[in-house]
């Protein structure tokens, strides 16, 4: 298995796809940070989109922005502005929102005014009068937002693609959302060669937001297998990227995914290893390792890998034989105290001062 041998920032053909490696979840990055208590402070330019929509940028994006029909992917936190109530978070559910501009739903409205204005990666703070969200009477079923609610959006757009038709995921063929996802992986894969690890990312994303679990769960046969070769490296690469990055607890959970499908995919347990010894869970990485090395014996990276963790092992257990040497080594010999002749000649001088005086009281009795 040649491509698990690799370094850091190598690629290499794998399975006849151009597949990212790197020896260093669903499609869910990592959650942005937030204030736990609500919506994020923002102090960028107040940018007016429209006489209801506000925008506050709170990451730059790379790209053009989306034209009206575009299929457009993003996560994003909704909030209702007078009282802090969170009632929708797709980075929560592990499923972005597919918003085809010009097509939306009346109460997306104004969270469309505001994603017709960002670039691909974007994350931004949107400012919704309620006239552009749930309107007059709210919403009393789900998501549960007040009457004339004015709404805020932390918004983050992952990414889109231009269609004169605006056709939806659900509006294609199998083999068109395969081919789809497939065009987003290579474009992910030219991009990590750029080192332009956020942007790769975010190919990957969209790859996998064509083949979310609704839509796998429905393939059998030719058609899962064709599927899961696009799906699978995407996690893969998606690894790669985090353990370059240093987010390594998002690296174990794309890796996971894959091995929840294929518990036998050297790759996926190479790159959790890799993560996870990173992250100091030694037993847990050197588990990884050896059950890749059982699928691909031959390959030189894992028995590298575990070279190192074997040499770690050595210098832990010297650090604590040096911390526990006094408690448990051997018992050290007692010194010899030196004499103290003072002492010894003030006690013998008493003694002689003592008998004298016995001596004299003998004599005058």
């Amino acid at each position: 298995m040649a491509d698990v041998q690799e370094q850091q920032t190598q690629s290499l053909e794998a399975d006849g796809e151009s597949e990212i490696v790197a020896e260093n979840a669903t499609f869910v990055k990592g959650e942005p940070l937030q204030d736990e208590i609500g919506p994020p402070k923002v102090d960028s330019q107040v940018i007016d989109l429209h006489e209801k929509v506000t925008k506050q940028i709170m990451k730059e994006g790379h790209g053009q922005i989306p034209s009206k029909y575009s299929t457009c992917f993003l996560h994003y936190r909704a909030w209702t502005e007078s009282t802090r109530h969170k009632f929708e978070d797709t980075w929560h559910e592990q499923r972005p929102l597919e918003l085809v501009l010009g097509k939306e739903k009346k109460e997306m409205e104004g969270l469309a005014i505001g994603v017709a204005s960002m670039k691909s990666g974007e994350r931004a703070l949107l400012r919704v009068g309620w006239e552009l969200g749930y309107g007059k009477e709210g919403s009393f079923s789900f998501p549960n937002v007040p009457a004339m609610a004015d709404l805020l959006y932390e918004v983050e757009l992952i990414g889109f693609d231009e269609t004169k038709e605006g056709k939806a995921r659900g509006d294609m063929t199998v083999e068109e959302r395969i081919g789809a996802a497939d065009r987003r992986k290579m474009d992910g894969n030219v991009l990590f060669k750029e080192e332009k690890l956020e942007e790769a990312m975010q190919q990957y994303e969209m790859a996998i937001a064509y083949m979310g679990d609704d839509f796998m769960f429905q393939l059998f046969g030719k058609y899962r297998d064709m599927a899961l070769a696009v799906k699978n490296p995407c996690h893969l690469n998606m690894a790669a990227c985090l353990i370059k990055l240093r987010r390594y607890e998002e690296a174990i959970g794309q890796c996971s995914i894959v091995l929840a499908e294929d518990e036998n995919n050297a790759k996926a347990l190479f790159r959790r290893g890799k993560a996870r010894a990173e992250l100091g869970q030694t037993e847990a990485a050197r588990e990884d390792f050896l059950k890749a090395r059982k699928f691909a014996p031959e390959d030189k990276a894992i028995g590298k890998e575990l070279r190192l963790l074997a040499e770690q092992d050595k210098v832990v257990y010297q650090k604590q034989k040096e911390l526990y040497k006094g408690i448990f080594g051997p018992r050290p010999e007692p010194r010899p105290q030196k004499t103290n002749w003072l002492i010894l000649i003030w006690q013998w001088l008493l003694a002689l001062f003592y008998r004298l005086f016995r001596l004299e009281r003998h004599k005058a009795e």
